[in-house]
């Protein structure tokens, strides 16, 4: 986390004795001001990453454990695209769940139409290139199977994109736009 503030308030404290003997509009006190700014600024900028890493290392995840459950060996490809389609429509149930008990001639809920463009955005996604960790390969498959959680890791993996039509492309991560 940032540390700007606490930097800057332990280099008045030396010079100054007491940083709370600060005039209010001195120096001092802008200076601890436009650090606490930027400390809160980069707070909010790696918090809005983060919310956009999540669904990538959710899916990295999913096939982790895919992975492992086959015993860290390479999966064959007409599993992978079972486990695409696992993955696309894993919110089905609930999407069920929130329709049965909305009443009827009701609108939807936001609940109900987040998952629906979720489930849509995912179809879509797997009709043109599905971006996962490349997983017929034994050494891409124990590099995965040891992932621990982290980000910078995955770019050590190889990623492809595979079509429900059956196609497969090498992809670059992070992806960059749609792609």
């Amino acid at each position: 986390m940032p540390k700007t503030f606490e930097r800057t308030r332990k280099a008045i404290a030396k010079k100054k004795g007491a940083v709370d003997s600060l005039h209010q509009y001195s120096r001092d006190s802008k200076r601890l001001h436009r650090a606490q700014v930027r400390d809160g600024k980069l707070e909010k900028i790696a918090a809005s990453r983060k919310k956009s890493d999540k669904p990538y290392l959710e899916r990295a995840t999913f096939f982790q454990e895919a992975v492992k459950q086959n015993g860290s060996q390479p999966v064959q490809m007409d599993v992978i695209h079972e486990l695409i389609k696992t993955f696309v429509h894993q919110h089905d149930e609930e999407l069920s769940e929130v329709k049965k008990t909305r009443r009827p001639g009701r609108p939807a809920s936001a609940r109900e139409d987040l998952l629906k463009v979720k489930i849509d955005k995912l179809q879509k996604e797997y009709q043109s290139g599905f971006l996962i960790p490349e997983l017929d390969t034994e050494e891409n498959a124990t590099v995965l199977s040891r992932w621990e959680g982290s980000w910078s890791y995955l770019t050590t993996l190889k990623w492809v994109r595979i079509s429900s039509a059956g196609s497969v492309q090498p992809s670059s991560f992070p992806p960059r736009g749609e792609h």
